[in-house]
């Protein structure tokens, strides 16, 4: 005999039938410190979250949606390890679910995961550093501008986009690209290990696939959405409970607000959608 609601909180805890439950975090949108009108993905804006997901009492797993073309590689790491350090504390399992993408910081945030599935047609990997850049020096020049920079320490000012390319500073630059790729070749074989099926050439080339051929490849373990794996792992009737962050500060904040600060928002906001647009292009999106 089931009782109605009332009385089911009476009852001893150990003698109620319990739903599975599972917390969801969505992880969407570029990787990287948080600014002014723009929101990006953060230990600093996502710790809590990942904490009060982690601590809901006798959950089944916690599920990552997944939805980034990358940006930071500090971030990045930091959320990845985040996420590992609480599903070790609680002992609990990980499942990362990519959408359009999981690509760059988007696909170390899915290392945090025991198992990633991705949609077929979902763009993963590109497992690479990239850095760029504009050269004006060269119009400065046409225009009648000189460039003057006073520092201390002979390599303070590199990569200056007002005066001619060094070899120097793109050797350097290089070499730090290179120190982070081979951190994030090391995640991915530490997380993925034997799964792994691609040789190193392939797998760390900086290129991008669909979800099946990450799957052909072990950067994947399979097909399949949230809400079917989740049925299909923890039966039916598993409760799958979205974890949200704070509302992200909008236009309605701003009534009341000086022009200036308008005209400061109206720059800022045009500026990281630029930005962002630049980083999801990448893949074709």
């Amino acid at each position: 005999m089931r009782l109605p609601k009332p009385f089911h909180r009476l009852v001893p805890a150990r003698f109620r039938a319990r739903t599975p439950l599972v917390p969801v975090v969505r992880l969407a949108g570029p990787i990287g410190i948080p600014m002014p009108f723009r929101q990006s993905l953060s230990l600093a804006t996502l710790a809590v979250r990942l904490q009060a997901a982690f601590s809901i009492p006798d959950i089944k797993a916690v599920a990552l949606t997944i939805n980034s073309p990358g940006g930071s590689a500090v971030q990045s790491h930091l959320i990845m390890r985040r996420i590992r350090a609480l599903a070790e504390e609680k002992k609990v399992s990980v499942f990362a679910f990519a959408e359009d993408a999981a690509a760059s910081g988007g696909y170390m945030l899915a290392l945090a995961a025991d198992e990633i599935f991705v949609d077929p047609a979902s763009i993963v990997g590109s497992i690479g550093v990239v850095a760029a850049g504009f050269g004006f020096d060269k119009l400065i020049e046409r225009i009648g501008i000189d460039r003057r920079v006073y520092a201390a320490g002979e390599e303070k000012v590199i990569l200056d986009p007002f005066r001619p390319e060094r070899d120097a500073d793109v050797e350097r630059l290089k070499r730090v690209q290179g120190l982070i790729h081979a951190h994030f070749i090391d995640l991915v074989k530490e997380r993925r290990g034997a799964r792994l099926k691609g040789d190193d050439a392939t797998l760390f080339s900086g290129a991008f696939w669909t979800g099946a051929e990450a799957v052909d490849l072990g950067l994947a373990d399979g097909i399949g959405d949230l809400r079917a794996v989740m049925r299909e792992r923890f039966g039916e009737k598993v409760q799958l409970r979205l974890v949200e962050g704070p509302r992200p500060f909008g236009l309605g904040r701003l009534l009341g607000a000086s022009a200036e600060t308008a005209a400061r928002f109206d720059a800022g906001a045009l500026l990281a959608a630029v930005e962002d647009r630049a980083l999801w292009s990448r893949y074709g999106l």
